[in-house]
């Protein structure tokens, strides 16, 4: 199977909606995922990459570069990743994680981040296979979800 790593297109959403699907997050419409495309494709700090066989989407991948605050230099965060159940297995995620990290190294990042659900077992694998070292039982991650229209 002859893959092409590439920026993702808004003509993609309907295809890149199905990939969240199959990730847990469902989506409202592709007029919006189209634009959160263009949004990514518009910040120069952060990229999203499809994995395509032909015309079928394999893969997506977004990635944000963040200065440290506390040192100089930079980190890249994998905020989504998902491959098709269909091609999972066959080194889509590899190529995919590859883009981003190439993505974040040329803009001088000095590491990586990214957070997977607790039961997602089969993902760490993967991270893990990659080189990515589990963080867990060393920190936490907590949110807060913001009042709309700010304080």
């Amino acid at each position: 199977m002859s893959v092409q790593i590439r920026p993702a297109h808004r003509a993609e959403a309907s295809a890149i909606n199905e990939l969240l699907g199959q990730l847990g997050y469902p989506q409202d419409g592709r007029a919006a995922t189209a634009n959160r495309i263009q949004t990514w494709a518009d910040d120069p700090s952060g990229a999203a990459y499809v994995a395509a066989a032909g015309e079928d989407l394999l893969g997506v991948i977004a990635v944000h570069i963040c200065p440290f605050f506390e040192r100089d230099g930079s980190w890249g965060r994998i905020v989504a990743l998902v491959v098709s159940d269909r091609a999972r297995g066959r080194g889509v995620g590899s190529q995919l994680l590859a883009a981003a990290e190439s993505f974040a190294a040329t803009r001088g990042c000095l590491r990586m981040e990214v957070t997977s659900a607790d039961r997602r077992h089969d993902a760490h694998a993967f991270y893990r296979r990659c080189g990515y070292i589990d963080q867990g039982g060393k920190s936490s991650r907590f949110l807060r979800d913001l009042p709309t229209g700010g304080f």
